[in-house]
């Protein structure tokens, strides 16, 4: 094929004469011709064989045959060869084959027609693809073309290269004819259309944009001629508005033209699409337009139109971003980007507002039938479309009646517009009901879409970034900074500027599409439709939370959530948001938007009915299916996008709530919700639809926080405090009902600490608080729950493998514990209880690393109150139980003494006895923890202790605890003694026993453990201060008689009163310090002030005794003997084993002590520091103990006798409730005397016995209470002393056998004592008198008043008589009894007894009486004797005469009962008086008183005949006449009368006056009774005058018997003669009546037979 190309040069080089006669043939005209010919030229053009030249002819010919109208389809054929197969045709000639085809398209055949269009179409293809490839062939070579100057010269195009030259003027002419003007270039044009026009620039513009992007002629013509063209073109349908009236319009408007308007709209979109950058401001102006073409009143086709080609917008997010960065973020510059979001928003709006009904234009006077005919069919049956029976719904949009269905327009994320293709319509079309409404929906999801994913795909890139810088400088330290702050600087910069027009994007769209979107949502009826609004607005809402834009974030999702919630649902939060946003009216060129609140009437399927959760909910809820769409889109945001809802976590979480409570899902463990029955109301009512959803949705909801831990921290704290909120609004809802509260929030809390537990330290504190708060909520259910949630985070807490591992991070044990210490300030006792199952756990569990948390957990324990019920205080005190039980030797050392603390606060509690002994009991087992563990608990007590205190020196301040001198294992037990002596004094008698025992038996057994110099602590702050304080409760304690105790405990009667209770106590106290000073001596009194704690003992003993009670006073006094049998201080070889430390360590310390003559520090040393003393020449301790012990002893005594003295002294006053003291209690007091004594002894002086005197006397005069006396009073037969009075004579007896050998001046007490025991001698006759106390007589007595009774003191006196008598035959001669005339105090004494005789209580007394008197006299006289002289013993005489007097011739009557035997008997003792006088007294007359003498003598005279008075009524008993007794007398009288032994003639006076005395009576006694018997008739006289008569005749005969007797030279003539003168009166007497005195008178007249002498004579006087 060689020989092809030179041929086919050739024929191009001669084409121009090859294709002559082709043109020839075509000029012809003939059709047959002309088809063959311009078929040969087609072939040879299709062979590229055709030049310049030629082409030209060829289409010169075409057009003449165009001009004839032949082959017009074969010409359009030829042209399309001939310029696409070469480019030979250039400028005129191309321009002339242009005019043809567009010629050809005007013809009448439409075929040429339609062909002509697609020719001409192709041809200006042709022209600027030659342009794409010339300048693809010159691109390398040529220089840029130089800037053209923006003349108007259209010609201006030699700096153009052919193709481009050809393509300009082509393009310049099209825009010329499009706008009705001449072209310059396509000449011979004859019409043309401008839809056609606008096609072709539309192909041009959107197929080569490059050309015009290249070539700035090109450039030019867009921005001056196409623009300006295109917004001209526009005018008609701006200014048009649909349904004005023409003729208000001066001229008429020209009407918006579908094809053009529909065109532009197009060209429009390519201009915007391919040009934007080189025509911002034109842009600028055409956006504006297409916004003003959504407006309601243009035409519907308008607006769909309008609408799609926003559509071709909407799906370009780079050219919106453009728009943005452009216009929006510009000042002074339209808000494009906003303006088209919003325009989107009105739109929609206007849909819904104005019923479309197609594309008739209704005017406002219309309001014919078949508009509202056609809007009537569509409400009552919105889209049902009825197919075979059963109806489908279509998917659609309704709103407040306005039904509006969705059409399937277009793909997601491709704008295919229907109606701007419509290019073949010249009518404006019917657009469907619909159809617009589609497309902007689509729009609004595809804007969304877009700029969502190109943000999210550029701010992902940024962050990775971001991320590799900070990755890839991990170097060395120093240079690390420095490149991180380099790349972040660039990086920034950048960033800064992307974020910038992110944001303005964000914020110019966000109101107009939420305004759009919420409509949607509420009109939506099609869950696809709903599903894609919901994620426009999740991924809104995302977005606008990653970018940090708070305000937008959650108006959309405010919007979700208001989706979620029935209509009108009442909720704060989202409400106050949505006002917010409202206030934000936003305006669209003028036009306000406003945002549409949704509407109620919904069409969607109800799936749940549930209550609202609110203060008052009235009626019920109904949730629907897109409700709960909404709601599962609510939590997908919440799942995915978490990290960035910050605080919107608020809105989120609240609205869940809100549903979560409508579908009545309920908290379960852990904090997961599942489906549970509404508690109250009307029950929630779910389809079965929702049911299956339900588990689905708590599932998700659980996932939700479970996710949490994936948040960061900052996201993590907003998620904790939109539940803190959210729960603090529960709570204030829960107020002041008892309703279900709304949990969710606090089951949430629980569930997302539990998740995060592995970085629990950052949101503890926020949890823990809130919940604490939760906690003490008054909704018990709330409470519960919140007490639920803290305590198992605690758990979890402390069970979760923390790395480091909690026992190397002490900080967050003390951090988890501490909100269970908190929670002790509730004082819900349910919280309590929550509390303390919880620690009950935690040491189940974790007791044994406590460690350092130990403090908090039985603070926890030690916190429960007296008041919080019995079951806190039990459980409480189990985990206290276990503690003690299981991990005292797992604590630290430190927490022992809390230990302490908290087992005593059990003690103190008063719920529950029980628990109160068992801690006394777990104390004692703590103590005895102590002891076995001593060393250990010591050794790590004093490491700590250093610790402290080098701590404490550091700053500068004193180690503070208590106890403090002490050493620190010292003050854990001083602690443990302190806590039972708190115990002590308990207001439960039972507690305090429990604990009196405890404490004192620790102490006995374990306080050898102690340092020496603590006791000092033990005596002082705990022994005292606990008897200090049992001494004052006892005193002030209530008398009122408690009612047996609880139920059916009886109360013994010793302990029906708290007084009684308490004295018990302060028995058991009392009597346990005194053992321990008894028993410990040996280490006490080393001590400084062993004699100020003897001091206070003594004091304490002494308050008690004083008591006015008996069982205390009793028990005062035991233990003042048991101090007091302390002889000695135990020396070495007796004193009990101790530690051996204290036993070497004392005798040193002392040694040393006095060595450097400290004075006495130690007043008792042990034998060795003595004997080191004695070395060192000190002064001898020996001396200092007797004089140390004798202060110790008086110390005692004073006590003793302050005892005494107090408790003996009667009562001033006296009614039902004075205290009296009991006999045990004196007989003890008067016991402990001797062993006192016996130390006392060498300075007891007479004062001191004075004062014992006093309380002897004070103790025997206390009489006995009536219930008491059965026990204590011997019956009254037997004649024994009560033990009382037997210590009173033993005390007295030691005194006295201690005189007996002391000193010469201690001999001066015997009278003393003498006085003493006639006192008691007294109480025969007069029982003393206690105060103006009344006693009454044992014998009438009756034992069941709470009367006194005296005690039989006969027995006693009697005693002290004898003794009285037994002492004074021993020291009667002694000078200090001769001195101070105790005989005659003796003597005085015994008559009282002697006087009353028979009236003395006893006979026994006067009897005794007697005969002591006889036995002193018998020794007394003899001393008087000789000491008569001194007249020491003058008074006593006068006093022994008249108690012979009052004794001979007592006052008192004999008893009636009294024998003939007793009364002989008794007639014997007078007989042996009168013996003695005559023996020991008479005899010795010239050494006693003369007046003495004489008083013996009456008396003597008075016995000898006993006169009786004659008071005596009949009915008195017969007295007997004492005959043995008179005739007694009556011999000693005349023996002394008429002995010869008279002295002096007064003695002999003194006789015979008694005589005539004595018959002169009976001279007239006689007189009387006779004159007596006559005047008495027959009437027998008194008794005793009977009685008196027969006396008086037996007293004669004795006389006369007597004088017989007598020595007649010592009776006086006198006398007989008186005896003479009585016989006549005695004869008168001989008729009386009575037998008796008949007897008697016999008798008496009998002896005057030796007066019958015959007269004798005359014979002197006493001769015969």
């Amino acid at each position: 094929f060689t020989w092809l190309f030179p041929v086919e040069q050739a024929l191009k080089e001669n084409s121009s004469e090859v294709v002559q006669p082709f043109l020839m043939g075509c000029g012809t005209k003939e059709p047959k011709i002309t088809q063959l010919c311009l078929a040969a030229i087609q072939r040879l053009m299709s062979h590229e064989v055709v030049s310049e030249a030629a082409a030209g002819n060829i289409i010169n010919m075409l057009w003449q045959l165009m001009e004839n109208s032949l082959e017009e389809l074969k010409l359009l054929q030829t042209v399309l060869v001939l310029l696409t197969t070469n480019t030979v045709v250039h400028d005129e000639a191309l321009s002339k084959a242009i005019v043809l085809c567009f010629r050809l398209h005007f013809t009448k055949d439409n075929i040429t027609n339609n062909t002509a269009a697609a020719t001409v179409r192709q041809v200006v293809t042709v022209v600027f693809e030659r342009v794409v490839a010339e300048d693809a062939r010159y691109k390398d070579t040529i220089d840029q073309p130089v800037a053209v100057q923006g003349n108007s010269n259209r010609r201006s195009v030699s700096t153009l290269k052919p193709c481009a030259k050809d393509a300009y003027m082509l393009f310049q002419d099209l825009c010329q004819l499009v706008n009705a003007d001449a072209p310059y270039w396509l000449v011979g044009m004859t019409e043309m259309t401008r839809t056609f026009g606008l096609e072709l620039l539309e192909s041009v513009l959107n197929d080569f944009p490059q050309v015009f992007l290249q070539h700035q002629e090109f450039s030019f013509l867009l921005k001056e001629r196409v623009c300006p063209l295109v917004i001209k073109l526009f005018s008609p349908n701006i200014k048009f508005r649909q349904g004005s009236s023409t003729s208000s319009s001066p001229a008429p408007v020209e009407k918006p033209y579908f094809p053009i308007c529909m065109r532009l709209l197009r060209v429009v979109s390519v201009l915007i699409k391919q040009f934007y950058s080189l025509l911002v401001t034109e842009c600028e102006i055409f956006l504006s337009l297409l916004v003003k073409f959504l407006d309601a009143d243009k035409p519907q086709w308008l607006r769909a139109v309008a609408v799609e080609s926003i559509h071709r917008l909407c799906v370009q997010p780079q050219l919106l971003r453009s728009f943005c960065q452009s216009y929006d973020m510009k000042q002074h510059s339209t808000k494009v980007f906003r303006d088209i979001v919003n325009a989107l928003g009105s739109f929609i709006q206007s849909l819904f507002l104005v019923p479309s009904t197609g594309n008739t234009s209704m005017t406002p006077n219309q309001t014919g039938g078949n508009a509202s005919g056609n809007t009537g069919s569509a409400q009552t049956n919105p889209g049902v479309l009825g197919m075979g029976g059963g109806a489908t719904v279509l998917p659609a949009f309704e709103y407040r009646g306005t039904w509006i269905p969705i059409l399937n327009v277009t793909v997601q994320g491709s704008a295919k517009a229907t109606y701007l293709e419509m290019l073949d319509k010249v009518e404006p079309p019917t657009i469907p009901e619909g159809y617009a409404m589609s497309v902007a929906f689509h729009c609004l999801l595809d804007l969304v879409r877009g700029i969502t994913t190109m943000i999210e795909g550029e701010l992902g890139e940024a962050e990775t970034v971001g991320q590799t810088t900070t990755e890839t400088s991990s170097l060395p330290v120093q240079s690390l900074e420095q490149q991180v702050l380099q790349s972040v600087s660039d990086q920034s910069e950048k960033e800064l500027v992307s974020r910038a027009v992110w944001e303005e994007m964000v914020n110019a769209c966000w109101c107009g599409l939420l305004a759009a979107l919420s409509l949607l949502l509420d009109a939506s009826t099609d869950e696809a439709a709903t599903e894609n609004i919901l994620k426009a607005e999740l991924t809104m809402a995302a977005l606008c939370g990653r970018l940090g834009l708070v305000t937008s974030r959650d108006a959309f999702i405010t919007a979700i959530c208001k989706g979620s919630l029935p209509p009108h649902y009442a909720l704060t939060v989202l409400n106050s948001t949505t006002a917010a946003l409202s206030s934000k009216s936003y305006s669209i060129q003028g036009q306000n938007v406003q945002m549409i609140s949704p509407s109620s009437e919904s069409h969607q399927q109800v799936v749940a009915v549930g209550q609202p959760l609110a203060l008052q909910p009235q009626g019920t809820v109904m949730l629907t299916s897109k409700n709960i769409q909404c709601m599962r889109t609510l939590l997908n945001l919440a799942h995915c996008h978490g990290a960035v809802l910050g605080t919107s976590w608020q809105l989120v979480l609240a609205t869940l709530q809100h549903l979560v409570w409508i579908l009545g899902l309920k908290p379960g463990v852990g904090g997961a919700l599942k489906p549970g029955r509404a508690v109250e109301g009307p029950s929630t009512v779910l389809t079965t639809a929702v049911m299956t959803d339900l588990p689905v949705i708590s599932n998700i909801l659980s996932r939700l926080f479970e996710s949490s831990q994936y948040l960061d921290d900052v996201s993590l704290h907003h998620l904790i405090n939109a539940l803190c909120s959210l729960s603090l609004e529960a709570m204030d809802m829960a107020y002041g009902n008892n309703k279900e509260p709304s949990l969710f929030a606090v089951a949430k809390l629980l569930e997302t600490g539990l998740v995060n537990m592995h970085r629990i330290e950052i949101l503890w504190r926020p949890l823990t608080g809130h919940l604490l708060e939760v906690c003490q909520h008054p909704n018990s259910r709330m409470r519960e729950w919140g007490a639920e949630a803290l305590t198992s985070l605690i758990k979890a807490g402390l069970t979760f493998s923390h790395d480091p591992p909690l026992s190397q991070n002490q900080r967050l044990q003390l951090l988890l514990l501490n909100p269970l210490k908190e929670l002790s300030n509730i004082s819900h006792p349910d919280i309590r209880i929550k509390q303390l199952e919880c620690v009950l756990q935690i040491l189940q569990s974790q007791g044994d690393s406590l460690g350092p948390g130990w403090p908090l957990v039985l603070g926890v324990m030690g916190a429960i109150r007296s008041d919080q019920g019995e079951s806190l205080i039990r459980t409480a005190f189990q985990c206290l139980q276990l503690v003690v039980t299981d991990f005292l030797p797992t604590m630290p050392c430190t927490c022992l003494q809390i230990v302490v603390e908290v087992a005593g606060s059990f003690g103190l509690h008063n719920q529950e006895l029980n628990i109160s002994l068992t801690s006394i009991g777990l104390l004692w087992n703590i103590s005895d923890y102590f002891f076995q563990r001593g060393e250990i608990i010591e050794k790590e007590l004093n490491k700590e202790e250093a610790v402290l205190q080098k701590q404490a020196e550091e700053k500068g301040v004193m180690l503070n605890r208590p106890f403090h001198p002490a050493s620190p294992f010292d003050c854990l037990w001083l602690c443990l003694y302190a806590k039972l002596g708190e115990l002590c004094v308990d207001p439960r008698p039972a507690v305090r026993k429990s604990a009196g025992q405890t404490l004192f038996s620790t102490i006995g057994a374990h306080g050898t453990l102690l340092q020496h110099s603590t006791w000092h602590t033990v005596i002082w702050k705990v022994l005292f201060h606990l008897l200090d304080r049992v001494r004052e409760s006892s005193t002030t304690a209530d008398k009122e008689k408690i009612e047996s105790g609880g139920g059916n405990i009886l109360i013994h009667h010793s302990r029906d009163t708290a007084e009684k209770q308490w004295a018990e106590t302060w028995v058991l106290t009392l009597a346990g310090v005194a053992r321990i000073f008894n028993t410990r001596r040996y280490l006490l009194q080393p001590l400084g002030d062993f004699s100020q704690a003897w001091d206070v003992l003594l004091d304490h003993i002494q308050s008690a005794a004083l008591s006015k009670n008996n069982e205390v006073s009793l028990a005062a006094l035991k233990s003042f003997q048991e101090i007091l049998q302390i002889v000695s201080p135990v020396r070495d070889s007796e004193k009990p084993d101790t530690p051996p430390a204290i036993n070497v360590s004392v005798p040193v310390v002392v040694g040393t002590t006095t060595a450097t003559s400290i004075g006495r520090s130690f007043m008792r040393t042990d034998s060795i520091g003595e004997r080191i003393g004695r070395y060192n020449g000190s002064e001898p301790p020996v001396i200092t103990d007797e004089i140390e012990d004798l202060n110790l002893w008086w110390a005692a005594w004073n006590s003793w006798y302050r005892i005494g003295s107090e408790s003996t002294r009667p009562p001033i006053t006296c009614d039902k409730l004075t205290f009296i003291p009991s006999q045990p209690f004196l007989t003890a007091l008067i016991q402990i005397f001797p062993a006192l004594y016996q130390h006392i002894k060498t300075g007891f002086s007479m004062d001191d016995l004075q004062k014992l005197g006093v309380i002897l006397h004070g103790a025997v005069s206390v009489p006995i209470s009536s219930d008491a006396s059965p026990f204590i009073l011997p019956s009254y037969t037997e004649a024994v002393l009560t033990s009382l009075q037997e210590a009173v004579l033993t005390a007295l007896d030691v005194l006295q056998k201690a005189i007996c050998v002391g000193s010469e001046n201690m001999q001066i007490m015997y009278p003393a004592i003498f006085d003493q025991l006639l006192a008691f001698v007294e109480f025969s006759c007069k029982p003393p008198q206690y105060g103006q106390l009344e006693t009454k007589h044992v014998a009438n007595a009756k034992y069941n008043q709470a009367e006194w009774v005296a005690l039989n003191y006969v027995p006693f006196a009697e005693r002290s008589l004898e003794v009285v008598v037994d002492l004074y035959q021993k020291t009667a001669c002694h000078k200090a009894v001769v001195t101070e005339k105790v005989l005659q105090n003796i003597i005085k004494t015994l008559r009282i007894p002697l006087s009353l005789k028979y009236s003395c209580p006893s006979e026994s007394t006067w009897k005794l009486a007697v005969s002591s008197l006889l036995k002193v006299l018998s020794i007394g006289l003899p001393v008087a004797r000789q000491h008569a002289s001194s007249g020491k013993f003058d008074s006593m005489w006068p006093e022994l005469a008249n108690t012979f007097e009052d004794f001979l011739f007592t006052k008192s009557t004999p008893p009636d009962n009294l024998s003939i035997q007793e009364f002989q008997k008794n007639e014997s003792i007078d007989v042996e008086v009168v013996q003695l006088i005559s023996t020991e007294i008479l005899p010795y007359a010239n050494f006693i008183p003369k007046e003495f003498v004489g008083q013996i003598m009456t008396m003597l005279n008075k016995g000898s005949i006993h006169s009786q008075s004659s008071s005596f009524t009949e009915a008195e008993i017969d007295i007997r006449m004492r005959e043995e007794f008179s005739k007694v007398c009556f011999e000693t009288l005349l023996q002394f009368s008429f002995s010869n032994k008279v002295t002096t003639p007064q003695e002999g006076y003194i006789s015979r006056m008694a005589l005539s005395v004595l018959l002169k009576r009976s001279q007239d006694v006689l007189h009387r009774y006779i004159e007596d018997e006559r005047l008495s008739g027959k009437c027998p006289l008194p008794r005793q005058q009977v009685t008196e008569i027969i006396f008086v005749l037996k007293a004669v005969s004795t006389l006369i018997d007597s004088l017989k007797k007598t020595q007649p030279e010592n009776v006086d003539a006198n006398t007989w003669a008186q005896v003479i003168a009585l016989y006549p009166t005695l004869v008168e007497c001989i008729t009386c009546s009575s037998s008796e005195v008949c007897s008697a008178l016999k008798e008496a007249l009998v002896p005057f037979k030796d007066f019958m002498h015959p007269p004798a004579s005359k014979v002197q006087n006493g001769e015969s």
